[in-house]
């Protein structure tokens, strides 16, 4: 598990360096297109992860407790923060396609290149990220549904523990993601 987090790590961090090479570049651009983002959605996600990570380490604690129940009401509420996560984002989403703020629409390639690269930069990592919340999502439902069956026991419990190792790494990146994106100004 540590070794795919790794790889994660290198993608990501692969990324933010390009990230940060455009905005060196671009300085001004990145500022304005920064403005288009609702800051009190990427708060509220930013809410919602922090809580869901909070809520992963709280249903493991129960679950090698042998405290079945509330572990499975912890993990239902990660996969529910996860949801109200993806709702949020998706939001945010048709909100820049509404105005024409995606890539290859005719509005946003008028506009200066750094305003280009942010703004294709902010779907392509953001875009990933929604992908791993749905991985996430995944592997913790597969969890909870081990858990009812009796597949996954507290004595062995590394199941768990590896998809809230990567719950938590979906959290760190976006804490990394939010300031890049949202706090520019």
């Amino acid at each position: 598990m540590w070794l795919f987090i790794a790889t994660e790590v290198l993608l990501f961090g692969g990324l933010f360096l390009l990230y940060s090479m455009y905005r060196l570049k671009n300085p001004v651009e990145f500022h304005k297109a920064s403005r288009e983002l609702s800051l009190f959605a990427g708060t509220l996600n930013t809410l919602v992860l922090i809580t869901s990570s909070l809520s992963v380490a709280l249903g493991i604690f129960f679950f090698k407790a042998n405290k079945i129940k509330q572990a499975r009401i912890f993990l239902l509420a990660t996969i529910g923060f996860a949801f109200v996560f993806l709702i949020v984002k998706a939001f945010e989403w048709t909100a820049k396609f509404h105005h024409g703020l995606y890539p290859n629409s005719a509005f946003l390639d008028k506009q200066p290149k750094g305003e280009i690269l942010y703004f294709g930069l902010y779907f392509m990592m953001t875009g990933l990220h929604a992908v791993h919340v749905i991985v996430g999502i995944g592997a913790l439902s597969v969890v909870y549904f081990w858990i009812k069956g009796n597949k996954l026991t507290p004595e062995r419990p590394v199941w768990f523990e590896n998809a809230g190792l990567y719950w938590h790494l979906v959290d760190i990146i976006w804490i990394f993601l939010f300031p890049l994106f949202y706090l520019i100004s």
